[in-house]
């Protein structure tokens, strides 16, 4: 019985770890990309093994910058990324999180409508509205500014959507007993709805936080100072366009540093965002 059970997984298990080999494989292409020097990597004949450039490389990357039509290190772009993606992901669950608990728990004229209404927002997504969104924080002066970067999308249908689909499997029993004990509306979501919440918020924050870190067209909408561009800007401003030969060194070891960060924010949350996504005992 068990015998036959581990030869049953041994096909899946093959599949997976063929997956993982896939997935892999440039990951590690691209750290052996950065031990090498430049030349090795144009000319095709890169190896399978590491060089010798290793501490050399990403000294430079992370502390003095390349050469390309981007000269700012990278450890600046990364902390432009970091506190672009976390500002996102704050503001969207707190933002959300207010607005499903109203929509959920208050009684007020056209509730329903304005639930509708942050629903259909969904259909506009920042690419639809991004030249009225760019005029109005260019009146408002907050060009190469991190409230530019994170103001525009801090907002999240998607977010509110599942808050309150959270919140509607609450028992009206905790409602009842929490008036009883004399607790008032923000009591009630301090003391009860946020802590049920918890696992739905480090869920969203790791989808969020990714969500934010992998932003592409409005940084580069937002920003013009090299001293603001967030690291995927910096990644595609490192290629050289024109005969000067581009750093590859360079290029590869910021893509690894840049992979860095949303990787130990998975990891570090795995467990409450795996819970977040499936338990049902909510």
């Amino acid at each position: 019985m068990v015998e036959q059970r581990r030869f049953g997984n041994l096909v899946p298990h093959l599949i997976l770890c063929i997956g993982i080999a896939i997935v892999a494989f440039p990951v590690y292409l691209a750290f052996i990309a950065s031990t090498h020097e430049p030349t090795i990597i144009a000319n095709g004949q890169m190896p399978l093994t590491p060089g010798g450039h290793f501490l050399e490389t990403y000294y430079r990357t992370i502390f003095v910058g390349t050469s390309g039509t981007t000269r700012e290190p990278v450890s600046t772009m990364l902390f432009n990324s970091f506190v672009m993606a976390s500002v996102i992901a704050v503001g969207k669950i707190a933002i959300s999180l207010i607005s499903a608990y109203a929509v959920v728990y208050f009684s007020f004229p056209f509730r329903k409508t304005a639930f509708w209404m942050i629903f259909i927002t969904l259909m506009l997504p920042v690419e639809v509205r991004i030249y009225p969104t760019y005029k109005v924080v260019s009146d408002l002066g907050l060009l190469d500014t991190y409230a530019g970067l994170t103001i525009p999308l801090i907002a999240s249908a998607t977010a509110t959507l599942l808050f309150r689909q959270f919140f509607m499997t609450i028992p009206d029993e905790l409602v009842e007993a929490s008036k009883i004990d004399g607790a008032g509306p923000i009591r009630f979501f301090f003391d009860t709805v946020l802590p049920l919440s918890r696992t739905t918020i480090a869920s969203l924050f790791v989808i969020l936080f990714i969500y934010g870190w992998n932003q592409y067209l409005w940084p580069l909408l937002i920003t013009t100072r090299d001293d603001m561009q967030t690291i995927v800007i910096g990644i595609k401003k490192m290629i050289v366009t024109s005969d000067a030969l581009t750093e590859w060194q360079i290029v590869m070891a910021t893509a690894i540093l840049a992979m860095v960060p949303p990787v130990l924010v998975v990891v570090l949350m795995q467990k409450l965002f795996v819970k977040g996504l499936v338990d049902s005992e909510k």
